[in-house]
């Protein structure tokens, strides 16, 4: 039924995120999708403000808002999982599409075209989706070093890897924002505060 798609966003924070892995601190898809939402409004900022390339961060905001919205039917399906055998990714991603597709018809007639590029990535415009993605591993790759951080070294490869991964995005933003502000997620409350 329309108008119930706002109640099922709201279960977002039921969702449990990194299903394979000892969390010291657990994460939902709520959690991760706020971070990946503020960096992804970070990275456009930096790529307009620093680099000078015209960009609309409230737009790769909104986008990062959503992009993990057809979990809520499928939950946190582990990366490992996911690319398991070509067969299971495509099968998985037709799961994702009727995920969409039923998330879309809970909102009002009204609202579903405003809506739908932010469910839909591939009807994002390029920029805003490589943001987004961008976002997105940057979210994991921050869990990642908190989790380290916190001495539990399940995480230490992913960190690797993620990193790589960013790496290879070749997106100045990205290498922009891992020098200058992700050291920081490696501080206690108390060198936050200090420093000056």
């Amino acid at each position: 039924m329309d108008g119930h798609f706002f109640a099922m966003l709201s279960r977002m924070r039921h969702i449990a995120r990194w299903g394979l892995m000892r969390n010291t601190q657990p994460e939902n898809l709520q959690e991760h999708s706020y971070m990946t939402a503020v960096l992804a409004h970070a990275l456009a900022v930096i790529r307009r403000d620093v680099f000078g390339t015209p960009c609309d961060p409230e737009r790769a905001a909104v986008a990062a808002l959503f992009h993990d919205a057809g979990e809520i039917f499928t939950g946190d399906l582990p990366t490992p999982v996911k690319y398991f055998t070509p067969g299971l990714r495509e099968a998985y991603r037709e799961v994702e599409q009727s995920s969409l597709d039923k998330l879309l018809s809970m909102l009002p007639e009204e609202l579903r075209r405003p809506y739908r590029p932010f469910l839909y990535e591939e009807e994002l415009d390029a920029q805003t989706e490589a943001l987004v993605r961008a976002a997105d591993k940057l979210a994991a790759y921050l869990k990642c070093m908190e989790e380290t951080r916190a001495n539990n070294p399940e995480f230490a490869q992913a960190q690797r890897q993620t990193l790589e991964k960013l790496a290879v995005l070749s997106l100045p933003e990205v290498a922009w924002f891992l020098e200058r502000c992700a050291p920081s997620f490696g501080l206690s409350l108390d060198e936050l505060e200090d420093e000056k």
